[in-house]
């Protein structure tokens, strides 16, 4: 352990936290994580290359139907074949503009697109995903609206999101409020009311379509919000963006979301990117850094970073936020995306992934699941069934990752389903005969 405080020091900031010790400090964790870790022998080389392929041998390839914020799609071969380019592979923060124009271009037509995409203004040049991105922005509505002390968050809001936010809120000793979902699945209009009224909240963060697939009504929230002088946050679903109207057009102060959908694989869950924009107006707010186009000093096109608020700066303590740098390569991933599918390419996923699951859904219906919400949704959405987890157990052994179990969130007996483009109807037959 590396402590880099002198033992006077290192006891004062104990006392000042009520602890006696490191140890006391540290209790919440498992011990079994704190003590020294019991690695096996060394091998030779060639025994850990077959070790590693005996283990690789148990991975199992499951036709995938989960979404909850990650989602399996198509991603064009040229994604992969562009972005292992040393020039982009190795690229870092690129702080010397002459000798990084072709990173800093690829960042500006990113933020172009993301804008042009979101219905906002201005974006900046990304942040590490979606959860980050959304906490930055409930900081952020936090210095537009300049008080309050509480945040309203929609239960539509995938809850690990709203953890990431509690976190971050904690350093601020800001109130998070979750408000209720109605029957139809959209965050309650009436009980949100009742939440804005009292003046003290200082962010409205909804999830547009919500975690379980609803899209919600912005344009209503938005009106909300505005009558209480409330910033609407809205995080985003980008490939949806190409179906439904732009929250930008619909009254949203700042728009972010999760870039995953967009050239970027599973991977386990990361590296992933997050999105960001905003309105020009509040682009001093605005966390992370922002690539500008200028002139040279020939008079030649030339980009350069033209923002950066973070307190290694000389910002400091007047920083907006501790963001240090992006996920550039993964940002890039959603850039090429965007150019090599083009609008009415994105909208062909979005159409295909809804028809799909629409076909899903039906047949799902007819096999006695149930619904959940009545509420309008896209290619993701809950379904109830007295054997939810007999049903999901049976198709994993047929090898079908069937949805995602909600029980652990409140909702019994009931599994998130999603159906992307991929997918194709043979193997949505091939579920529907695994789980008869």
């Amino acid at each position: 352990m590396f402590i880099p405080h002198s033992e006077d020091e290192t006891k004062s900031i104990l006392e000042t936290l009520g602890f006696s010790s490191l140890e006391d400090l540290f209790s919440h964790i498992d011990p079994s994580l704190l003590s020294e870790p019991q690695l096996p022998a060394g091998k030779a080389e060639e025994e850990l290359r077959s070790y590693f392929k005996e283990v690789g041998s148990l991975n199992r390839k499951l036709l995938c139907f989960a979404g909850f914020g990650a989602y399996d799609r198509i991603i064009p071969s040229a994604i992969g074949q562009l972005l292992s380019r040393g020039e982009f592979f190795s690229a870092y923060t690129p702080y010397q503009p002459e000798a990084s124009q072709g990173t800093l271009q690829a960042i500006f037509e990113y933020q172009t697109l993301i804008s042009e995409l979101t219905g906002m203004e201005v974006a900046n040049a990304g942040l590490y995903d979606g959860a980050s991105a959304l906490a930055e922005a409930v900081l952020m509505a936090r210095a537009i609206r300049g008080r309050g002390k509480r945040v309203v968050l929609s239960e539509g809001i995938h809850p690990y999101h709203r953890k990431v936010v509690n976190t971050y809120l904690l350093g601020y000793q800001d109130e998070p409020v979750i408000c209720p979902l109605g029957q139809e699945g959209y965050t309650n209009l009436e009980r949100l009311e009742e939440l804005l009224r009292d003046g003290e909240v200082h962010a409205l963060a909804v999830q547009y379509p919500n975690f379980l697939g609803f899209v919600e009504p912005l344009k209503e929230l938005s009106e909300l919000s505005g009558r209480y002088g409330v910033p609407l946050v809205v995080s985003a679903e980008p490939i949806a963006l190409s179906l439904l109207r732009p929250p930008g057009e619909l009254g949203a102060e700042l728009v972010v979301g999760e870039g995953q959908p967009m050239g970027i694989p599973l991977s386990f869950g990361g590296p992933y990117a997050g999105f960001f924009a905003t309105r020009k107006e509040h682009v001093r707010k605005m966390p992370g850094r922002l690539v500008g186009m200028a002139e040279d000093i020939e008079g030649k096109r030339a980009f350069t970073l033209v923002l950066q608020t973070r307190e290694q700066h000389i910002r400091r303590e007047r920083a907006t936020s501790n963001i240090c740098t992006n996920q550039n390569l993964m940002a890039l991933a959603n850039l090429l995306y965007m150019v090599l599918l083009g609008k009415e390419g994105m909208r062909e996923v979005a159409v295909q992934s809804l028809s799909k699951a629409m076909y899903l859904k039906g047949k799902l219906l007819e096999f006695g699941f149930e619904e959940v919400y009545s509420g309008r949704h896209l290619w993701e959405f809950p379904l109830r069934h007295g054997r939810a987890r007999e049903l999901y157990e049976k198709a994993l052994k047929a090898g079908f990752l069937f949805g995602v179990p909600l029980d652990r969130f409140g909702y019994t007996d009931t599994l998130l389903l999603a159906v992307t483009e991929k997918r194709r109807k043979d193997e949505i037959d091939r579920l529907l005969k695994a789980l008869t």
